[in-house]
């Protein structure tokens, strides 16, 4: 029996107005893509290809111009605690504890108390933090931050986790070892995860599947399978299946990121152009 679709996307386009200008600005076009539930899916694509631009539309932040986005059959209409996100900016509350940050969404639910702190040492305890709960964010690093905001989304049952290139702002070490931990408790939870990023290891490592975004207007370029045993005691990114699929993407992406720098130095030329002729 094939497994049901989670998070579906159909002929997603968004455009912006920009100030001053007649034509408006596309920055997503026919965006078309289905997420099963439970999968681990990483877009990955070139800087401008509209990666943050998609999951605001998913996060419920920003209004598709085209398409429909649909979460269990059901359009997505603004933000709603169905859906966790976790930015690359750790977003955390200073005033509170990492306990205390883990039980806001509780609170949001209407979780009684004592359930919330149970709850929000359950989920410190799953990524590794428990002991913790009682810190700041500012006595917590940069990695430890970033494993509070997962719990924290995680804490309240959402269908879908949302993750807008999380580990980007973390050393290479800290980050190596966070994508192990994400992948033992996507594991443990079989959570439904749509993870972005620019990174082509990471996206490797990570994704049961990858779609590739084509550079601006962003569009699903292609999406590939990624069949890799992850528990192997060898280090799988030296594995030779490991570089072939990360050549793959490479080279997909490598005509993109050459288009998006060809269309940009035409914009700039014919900036250049009607300057002189003002």
């Amino acid at each position: 029996m094939s497994t049901p679709v989670k998070l579906s996307l159909s002929g997603v386009r968004k455009e912006f107005r920009v100030r001053g200008e007649r034509e408006s600005f596309t920055a997503l076009e026919d965006v078309t893509v289905d997420v099963r539930d439970g999968e681990f899916l990483v877009l990955v694509g070139p800087s401008g290809s509209g990666k943050s631009t998609l999951l605001d539309l998913l996060g419920g932040l920003e209004r598709p111009s085209g398409g429909q986005l649909l979460l269990d059959g059901a359009p997505i209409t603004g933000p709603g605690l169905d859906r966790g996100i976790v930015f690359q900016q750790y977003a955390l509350l200073p005033w509170r504890t990492a306990r205390g940050n883990i039980e806001f969404g509780l609170e949001a639910k209407g979780v009684k108390r004592r359930e919330r702190r149970r709850l929000a040492d359950d989920y410190l305890d799953l990524v590794g933090l428990g002991g913790f709960g009682d810190r700041y964010p500012h006595e917590l690093s940069g990695g430890m931050k970033q494993r509070v905001a997962i719990a924290r989304s995680l804490a309240f049952d959402p269908e879908v986790l949302l993750m807008d290139e999380p580990f980007a702002a973390l050393d290479a070490q800290t980050r190596e070892s966070l994508q192990d931990e994400l992948l033992r408790i996507w594991e443990a939870t079989r959570k439904t995860i749509l993870f972005i990023t620019h990174g082509i290891d990471e996206a490797v490592y990570l994704g049961q599947r990858v779609a590739v975004l084509t550079s601006r207007p962003g569009r699903v370029k292609a999406v590939v399978d990624i069949d890799l045993d992850r528990h192997t005691a060898a280090d799988i990114r030296s594995s030779e299946p490991f570089r072939e699929l990360r050549h793959h993407i490479w080279s997909l992406l490598h005509d993109e990121v050459e288009r998006a720098q060809t269309l940009e130095q035409a914009a700039l030329a014919a900036t250049d152009r009607r300057s002189s002729h003002g």
